[in-house]
Parts: structure tokens; sequence; C-alpha cells
């Protein structure tokens, strides 16, 4: 038997939002940073600069204990324009938070299914809702889940870039939980991500770490409580548990 939840922590994309189609995360930031730097380097480098710099912050995140997340700053001026010409790098630099943004967003996010319901269910019964979230640009998050028009539904939101450190890191889900003035033991934690999500909230002492899985999981030694498929068996446990 689940615990009864005080409140519920969400992770962002896979739990509340999902992509509904392939996107190029680079095409319209390679055009932007072009625009930025007058064209003192080509497509294919500006190109290549973003996709080192992704495989190099995914080396760094391999690291899960102290869970340093990086800054934007960092990003564009050590991972991505470290070997730029230097009027170039500065030139990203001062712009490093709207260009990771803008490297964040992804148009065709959505509600995944059922949260819709799950949010009005829980406006209804006064149970806060937090979002805990690992990503480049929390403020991208922020903007879609005010374009969503579901940002009046959430108590509180905590982001990786916003606080410094990400998911396992338990710091995620406490600082959450301060926010909202509860136990982390009398709260669940839904995400989609054995090795980051249920991880984070075993190590957090949440009292209930759910998985909703968004495609293929891959196999963990971190074991949730409960899967669900989507929303509406969130929904349905969140009923049977109140």
């Amino acid at each position: 038997m689940l615990p009864t939840p005080a409140a519920l922590l969400l992770d962002f994309g896979g739990v509340i939002v999902e992509s509904r189609k392939a996107e190029d995360p680079y095409l319209a930031l390679v055009q932007r940073v072009r625009q930025l730097v007058a064209g003192a380097l080509t497509e294919q480098e500006v190109r290549a600069s973003l996709e080192h710099a992704d495989a190099e912050r995914d080396r760094l995140r391999e690291e899960t204990e102290n869970c340093i997340e990086v800054s934007h700053e960092h990003l564009w001026g050590e991972l991505v324009a470290a070997q730029w010409p230097a009027v170039a790098r500065a030139t990203v630099l001062v712009h490093a938070s709207d260009l990771t943004r803008m490297w964040t967003l992804r148009p065709s996010w959505a509600l995944r299914k059922g949260m819709a319901d799950v949010l009005d269910f829980t406006v209804g019964r006064g149970m806060p809702v937090a979002v805990v979230s690992n990503t480049r640009s929390g403020q991208a998050h922020r903007d879609v889940l005010d374009e969503l028009g579901v940002t009046g539904a959430l108590a509180t939101q905590i982001y990786s870039d916003e606080l410094g450190v990400y998911k396992p890191h338990p710091s995620m889900i406490w600082a959450a939980t301060r926010e909202l003035g509860v136990d982390p033991a009398a709260c669940w934690f839904v995400g989609d991500q054995p090795h980051r999500d249920i991880a984070c909230a075993r190590r957090a002492g949440v009292g209930a770490a759910i998985l909703m899985p968004h495609g293929e999981t891959p196999e963990s030694e971190h074991t949730p409580d409960v899967v669900v498929a989507d929303g509406d068996e969130l929904l349905t446990l969140v009923r049977q548990a109140l």
C-alpha cells in the first residue's frame, strides 16, 4: 500500500509533457548563434561545437555523487565556444542564458495523456504539486508550462540549472519539499528515468517512488514502488490512496 500523499512531485519531460515528434535540437540555435557572431563560424562549425558540448555535458553528468549542474556560462564558455575566436566566445557568453533557453525548448512539447486531469484533481483537493526537473534551462520549462496553461496548478518549480545540482542528488527533492512545507516521506515522486528519478526519490526518502516510463525503460538497480503508463493511471492511484 502506498502512503496517502500530502503532495505530488513531478518530473517535467516524460511526465508532465512529452514531445510528439522528432525535432532537430540545433537547427534554429545554429542560425541564432551565427547571427550573433556575425558569421564568424560556419553552420557546420557551430553545429559540431554544439554536438561536442552535448557529449561533454553527458560525460560530466555520469558522476552521480556531487551532481554539480553545468551553468549556462560554463556550457557556452567552456563546452561550446572554448576554441572559438575570442570575440565570438565573448558574444555567446553575454547571451548564454537566452541561448540555453532556446537550446532547451521543443515546439512540439504537449501535456502527457491524463496529466491535465491530474492537475485539475490536485487543485480541487488542495494538494500541492511541485515540478522537480533536470534541465539546461528552467526558464524554458516555465515558459512552456505557462503556454500550456498549467502554471497556476503548480505550487513551486525546482530546476537543476537554478539550484546548481541535478537528480539524483536529493537536494532537488528537498528544495521542493521545503518550499511546500511538507516532509519528503509524505510525498509521491513521479519520474521517467530510474537512474535519475527513482534513485533521487530513494536518496531523499520520499513516501513513494513512481515510474512513468516514456518509451523503453533501461534496466536499473533502482526499482520503483509502482509503474504507471500515463497520467490516467497516476490519477487512479491518487484517488485510491485518498
